[in-house]
């Protein structure tokens, strides 16, 4: 990698060559604060030069069989301590929002800056305490929660100490529709009582994982079907929380965290543990997902990045050769090549401009814009990771690289956070209340071109 020297009064030198394309570079470089240059510079080089030569290790330390789940890799927790000396620390956390804990970046400057994180999967954001779902729980936390929740919960969070889990998802339910969960928030005295049976809980199978955010029926006979939910803080050692087992993504468990089915049976907890109020969590959910799922799109990015950059280095390797020729000289990798190049670029400009409407309006006016990149950038990501597997044949689909565990991920992110069919039909809709104003237009439009041919004499070719 070499070193470009950014434009404007700042000095900072930006790592940018193979890593950021010039021409992303040239449309967010005036953007950037020198604080922001600053720590991308720095981002790059310990990702590039720190955590991915680093990957093949974490995952030989995670082990085999049962210590999968109790075992921390010790390299990350290294990494872990090499970022927070470096400041590349809870960089997801904006103080423009969070002005408390937060950190003085925009969502457009992370959003470069989670892409670059992406090309290591979830290690370098796990390195960096930018990994779900610790991420939404701190958002959540830092929004929503009071002085003592913060104390207990959010600030061991930030610090690194702690992970935890979000609990959402039930089994049985149609949770797409997050008005049909059905596990019981009860208060009785001054405790609340929990019942429940969830799934592809997110953290939960870690060892180091304290806390579960949980999001369950406390009304449900409120007339309003949006006030009916509410969102408590559950210690993860609660007597009557279990963690069943973890779910696996086309083989894939993602030990030590896992995805992880869980019972909450007569669970109790301190009336206190109560977050933002009684029939609160929908509005809870619905400020925690905006972020987030911008924060997946822009990790997916990275993610199509590095797919792209595998197989460019696959079709030019002159042992692999097929038919007399390097796989590069065949027109249909060619245009693979092509086809990706330009769909990642273009899912890119949709991500940073629901970033920037973010920081301009906030989640709540950007959601037409972080729809679109949701449904369209995890698409594109397969496109270009599914291209590149068969580029590298049966090397593609195994262990030894890590196209296969992307796919696992990628396909996984067209349900999270909402599948692609809630988004697209809320975007069709939105976009189909512009029909009478189109209407209405053409008939203005109709009415001049009439009195133009009036006026001329002409006679209109096709009355």
């Amino acid at each position: 990698m070499s070193s470009s020297k950014s434009s404007g009064a700042s000095d900072h030198t930006v790592v940018t060559e193979g890593v950021i394309s010039p021409a992303t570079w040239n449309l967010v470089e005036s953007k950037f604060s020198d604080f922001a240059r600053e720590t991308l510079t720095k981002l790059i080089r310990f990702v590039h030069d720190e955590c991915m030569p680093a990957e093949e290790l974490y995952h030989a330390q995670v082990g085999i069989g049962a210590d999968r789940w109790t075992t921390i890799p010790p390299i990350i927790e290294e990494l872990k301590t090499r970022a927070k000396a470096l400041g590349l620390w809870n960089l997801f956390l904006s103080k423009a929002h969070y002005p408390k804990h937060g950190v003085p970046l925009t969502n457009l400057e992370y959003g470069i800056m989670a892409e670059v994180m992406g090309r290591a999967g979830h290690f370098a954001s796990e390195a960096t305490n930018c990994a779900a779902p610790d991420t939404g729980n701190m958002e959540v936390l830092a929004k929503y929660g009071n002085e003592e929740q913060q104390k207990t919960w959010l600030l061991p969070l930030l610090n690194g100490e702690i992970r935890s889990a979000f609990a959402m998802t039930e089994r049985y339910v149609a949770s797409s529709d997050a008005t049909n969960i059905r596990t019981d928030i009860r208060q009785e005295g001054n405790d609340i009582v929990i019942n429940g049976h969830k799934w592809w809980i997110s953290g939960a199978g870690d060892p180091r994982c304290a806390v579960h955010l949980l999001m369950g029926k406390s009304d449900a006979k409120n007339e309003n079907r949006y006030a009916q939910q509410s969102m408590v803080i559950i210690p993860a050692n609660t007597p009557g929380v279990k963690v069943v087992r973890p779910m696996q993504v086309f083989g894939y468990d993602d030990a030590p965290e896992g995805h992880c089915e869980v019972l909450y049976e007569n669970v109790r907890v301190p009336l206190k543990n109560l977050i933002l109020g009684w029939g609160r969590g929908f509005e809870i959910i619905q400020g925690r997902l905006g972020p987030g799922r911008i924060h997946h799109c822009m990790r997916s990015i990275g993610a199509a990045e590095r797919a792209l950059e595998l197989m460019l280095r696959r079709v030019t390797d002159p042992r692999k050769k097929t038919f007399g020729k390097q796989l590069s000289e065949h027109g249909t990798i060619v245009a693979d090549i092509a086809r990706s190049r330009m769909e990642i670029d273009g899912a890119r400009l949709l991500v940073l401009s629901a970033a920037n409407m973010i920081d301009s309006v906030g989640a709540k006016g950007a959601l037409r814009d972080i729809a679109y990149a949701k449904v369209v950038v995890p698409n594109m990501a397969l496109g270009v990771v599914d291209r590149s597997m068969q580029a590298h044949g049966a090397e593609g689909i195994c262990q030894d690289i890590p196209l296969a565990s992307a796919y696992a991920q990628l396909r996984t992110l067209r349900y999270a956070d909402g599948p692609d069919e809630v988004h697209i039909q809320q975007q069709g809709k939105i976009e189909l209340r512009r029909a009478p104003a189109l209407w209405k237009r053409q008939k203005e439009l109709e009415a001049r071109t009439a009195k133009l041919f009036e006026k001329s004499g002409t006679p209109r070719p096709h009355l």
